[in-house]
């Protein structure tokens, strides 16, 4: 993919991924989106002219809604908006999430019901195409009147104000526009609005979650499965029949899922066995992973309707000749908060899971492997902290997890009386997200260090068909450990290769 044009109702996921990643991927307006545009900037100019009162043209913003603007201030009100919302503060966004941005507001103000002129729209996008990023912190915004904030820093290069990152520097975005042959636009009336108001930095930052939520999962399915070899699991527990006697979603997939992987592995014990299931970390995989993987499909489908909306206020509507100013409250983001709070609590849960098989992992009582993983055992620690480090991050996620969309603070003098906390739930997702990459990354550590151990013991066997591509890769990043050595190098690229989504699409 090159080149996507935008209409305002067919971006999807895998597109704001791509366009995310790769700044060659040039964006437009689809032509058929035009004349949607056009109508609706001509008609707030239409309202003005008739003297007609309008949230946010003809009015000030949030408390202010009843004092009216004068004909000759309302582009004035466009750009002070911009200045005043533009306060955001903590750790900045990272590149892909403001690409991605970019990206859903232009989709969303193409739908031709914000009033923003094609022009101001153009610009966006090429400042999209030319990669001149806007620094926007990623703290800030309450998720009702949408991502305020956020977006407001996102607004200030179009008029040549704040910074912008270009090819990893930071550059004034008046110099940035002038480097690139641009020119700042002044802002017509209702634009500095629709610019800010809507929900795109949580739609952005869930798009991306979601995306790399669906790349995790595939990850704790193999880790899964390479730690049932390490422990000599066994595969009763994900035969057909007792998942179609429980049809939850996902569930019987992931049980497929882990009997492909392990096709043929010698690592697991004969179903004579007179050990006859495994701890419910083992033999559970099928219903924890499932019910995880049904969490991000329903924070998918949030976010995919999402990318399609108007999300801001008012809007205009047509019938005929006639345009209808309509206040509204699109740009509530409880819709995504709920859904990123769900995926964060299921994301932790996972992580839940692959840390207590790193516990199992590094446990004595087995005749598998020595404690600890390591080979002489108090002269080395063995894989002891790397446990520690999963225990860690689990407990972590267990704070962040705890449902953002709970709170509501009201604000702007009690007219904005219930917030999502969308923004936060976002942050704090995608800081579980990271965790858990981190967890799993030190199960497939740990899992291929055991299942080495075994083979100095059973030297013919034979890992799945799945598992055994996974312990290459694995093996192509991290060796076998005979003593300690400085292991978080080698974590570390591990976790590069997981949170790049590499490693599960080599498996």
């Amino acid at each position: 993919m090159t080149e996507i044009s935008l209409n305002g109702s067919e971006l999807t996921i895998e597109q704001v991924g791509n366009v995310a990643k790769n700044p060659e991927i040039r964006v437009s307006i689809a032509p058929d989106a035009i004349p949607a545009i056009n109508r609706a900037a001509k008609a707030v100019q239409q309202l003005i002219s008739e003297g007609r009162i309008a949230y946010g043209i003809t009015t000030g913003f949030g408390a202010f809604k009843d004092q009216l603007i004068s004909a000759d201030e309302v582009e004035k009100l466009q750009e002070n908006i911009i200045f005043s919302h533009a306060v955001g503060v903590g750790p900045l966004l990272d590149a892909p999430t403001v690409r991605a941005m970019m990206l859903i507001r232009a989709n969303t103000l193409a739908k031709g019901h914000s009033g923003i002129r094609l022009e101001t729209l153009q610009l966006l996008l090429e400042l999209l195409n030319r990669n001149i990023l806007p620094i926007i912190p990623s703290k800030g915004s309450l998720g009702a009147s949408g991502d305020l904030a956020p977006l407001a820093h996102m607004a200030l290069p179009l008029l040549g104000i704040g910074q912008v990152v270009v090819d990893g520097q930071t550059l004034d975005a008046k110099d940035a526009l002038q480097k690139a042959g641009l020119q700042p636009i002044k802002l017509a009336a209702k634009e500095g609005l629709a610019l800010t108001n809507g929900t795109t930095m949580m739609t952005a930052m869930g798009a991306l979650l979601v995306a790399a939520a669906d790349s995790l999962m595939e990850t704790a399915n193999c880790a899964g499965a390479m730690s049932i070899e390490a422990q000599n699991g066994t595969l009763r527990a994900f035969l057909p029949q007792i998942h179609a006697a429980r049809p939850q979603r996902f569930q019987a997939d992931t049980a497929a899922q882990i009997r492909e992987l392990l096709k043929g592995s010698q690592f697991t014990r004969p179903d004579n066995s007179a050990n006859v299931q495994d701890a419910y970390t083992l033999r559970c995989i099928p219903q924890v992973h499932g019910a995880v993987r049904s969490a991000i499909q329903y924070a998918r489908g949030v976010v995919e309707t999402e990318l399609n909306s108007v999300t801001d206020n008012p809007l205009l509507f047509f019938e005929n000749d006639q345009v209808d100013v309509v206040s509204g409250g699109n740009f509530h983001g409880e819709p995504l908060a709920l859904a990123l709070d769900f995926l964060a609590i299921a994301l932790a849960d996972l992580g839940n899971m692959s840390e207590r098989r790193i516990a199992k992992l590094i446990d004595n009582h087995t005749e598998h492997y020595p404690s600890f993983l390591a080979a002489h055992g108090g002269l080395n620690s063995g894989f002891m902290i790397l446990q520690y480090t999963a225990a860690a991050l689990a407990s972590e996620n267990k704070t962040l997890a705890h449902p953002a969309s709970l709170d509501s603070l009201p604000s702007s003098g009690n007219v904005e009386d219930h917030v999502s906390m969308g923004a936060n739930a976002a942050n704090h997702c995608a800081m579980v997200l990271d965790n858990v990459t981190n967890i799993i990354s030190i199960e497939l550590m740990a899992a291929a260090q055991a299942i080495d151990f075994r083979l100095l013991d059973e030297t013919n066997l034979n890992q799945g068909a799945g598992t055994s591509v996974a312990m290459r890769k694995v093996r192509e990043i991290v060796p076998f450990f005979k003593e300690d050595a400085f292991f978080q190098p080698y974590l570390l690229k591990l976790v590069d290769s997981v949170r790049s989504g590499n490693f599960c699409q080599l498996v």
